[in-house]
């Protein structure tokens, strides 16, 4: 079980849960075509926003497997929402967890993606115990997949055509750390 005292500071960042205020930034995210390329959905219509946002804003502890945690990612600075990252508690008998992050395209290649990530995989590790946390990305995605690279993530498996997303066969790669990786590197 996983109940985080917010917010989670990192170097640039600020980590917390998301509130209905944030539906008009986070719409200018999840309304871009280039942020949901890789992901399983389009661009949203502003409702689509509002029902992922009411989703994400009960999403703030894992007390059960199968739960998600997803928080907010702001720059300190400046209280922008950049983006958010999430934390996916697969199984509590083999201690299995997933994380992804999205990210606004503006904000790309300044390492908040893999600042922000960093701090939702301490909280898998060292907050829930975890000994796996798996990341899965579209084969294309060569950004997120330096991403898991940078956290020392390493690819373990390559799905050709594994599904079909957006009416197109796509290729998965999957990326994965043990707890006893993460802590010899942190």
């Amino acid at each position: 079980m996983l109940k985080p005292s917010y917010p989670i500071r990192t170097d640039r960042l600020i980590l917390r849960p998301y509130t209905p205020d944030d539906l008009d930034a986070l719409h200018a995210i999840h309304r871009l075509p280039q942020v949901t390329r890789y992901l399983y959905w389009g661009p949203r219509e502003r409702e689509q926003t509002r029902e992922a946002l009411e989703r994400k804003i009960t999403e703030t502890a894992l007390l059960e497997e199968g739960q998600a945690l997803t928080l907010a990612v702001e720059l300190a600075a400046t209280g922008e929402l950049l983006g958010d990252v999430l934390l996916i508690w697969h199984s509590r008998a083999n201690r299995t967890g997933e994380i992804g992050y999205v990210f606004h395209p503006d904000h790309n290649g300044r390492g908040y993606a893999t600042e922000a990530t960093r701090a939702i995989l301490e909280l898998g590790f060292d907050g829930l115990d975890l000994h796996r946390v798996i990341g899965r990305l579209d084969a294309r995605n060569e950004a997120s997949a330096r991403v898991l690279e940078k956290l020392g993530m390493r690819r373990e498996a390559h799905f050709l055509d594994n599904e079909i997303v957006k009416g197109e066969w796509t290729s998965e790669i999957v990326y994965a750390i043990l707890s006893r990786e993460w802590h010899a590197r942190h």
